[in-house]
């Protein structure tokens, strides 16, 4: 793909979403959007396989927000105009060049499967672990490396970045809800300390003990 891709974190919960395709690829680009609760329509004349994939992961069990529509038809030239977000996996070069292009026309952002050429935006590797989201991408040179690249990643943090999150974020509310700014903190010297470790190691009351000291720590006169 042409020049570096801006990176931006989507909210799609409660936004229509359009997936063009029933097969293997539809059902990876289906269940991250349901699992961050968008309101997923699938177009396809055959979906048996995309839904067995999504049941078998539990992600249609797992829906939160607006119900999976699935439509059993082919695609109808010009609807993707009605969508936030469409993603086209046909295998069916003019069908998914179609759907580009009538995002495209309309100003929706597209994402066409192993096709870059036709992507208004790239899916990158993503791993999640709580609140924390970790994404690499490759502009479309190599999927294999950006998935490399994650596990690599998600092997170094580990699961339990989500609950260290969870606790700074916490931390947060507390100094906003006290009026005072988070820019009084040194956050970067506090997770260079055994923040990091307390939490790694399920040692929480210690850590919760070292975030409270923030909290309860007034800010320097003149900062």
């Amino acid at each position: 793909m042409e020049g570096p891709l801006y990176p931006v974190g989507l909210v799609v919960h409660g936004r229509r979403c359009l997936v063009v395709g029933g097969g293997r690829t539809a059902a990876r680009k289906i269940a991250p959007l349901l699992g961050c609760g968008a309101a997923v329509t699938v177009v396809a004349p055959e979906v048996h396989e995309a839904l067995g994939l999504l049941a078998e992961a539990g992600a249609i069990e797992a829906i939160e927000g607006p119900p999976l529509d699935v439509q059993l038809r082919r695609y109808h030239p010009g609807e993707a105009a009605g969508y936030r977000l469409v993603v086209t996996a046909t295998g069916d070069a003019e069908v998914d060049a179609l759907v580009h292009h009538d995002a495209e026309e309309a100003g929706v952002w597209v994402n066409s499967a192993d096709d870059p050429d036709h992507c208004s935006f790239v899916l990158p590797a993503l791993w999640r672990a709580g609140p924390v989201s970790v994404a690499v991408s490759t502009n479309g040179h190599s999927p294999a490396l950006a998935t490399w690249l994650r596990d690599q990643l998600a092997d170094r943090l580990g699961a339990e970045v989500g609950v260290l999150a969870e606790l700074l974020g916490e931390t947060r509310a507390r100094l906003h809800a006290e009026g005072r700014s988070t820019e009084d903190v040194d956050w970067k010297r506090l997770l260079q300390g055994p923040l990091p470790e307390l939490v790694r190691t399920g040692r929480l009351r210690e850590a919760r003990a070292q975030l409270d000291a923030v909290v309860e720590c007034e800010p320097e006169r003149g900062q």
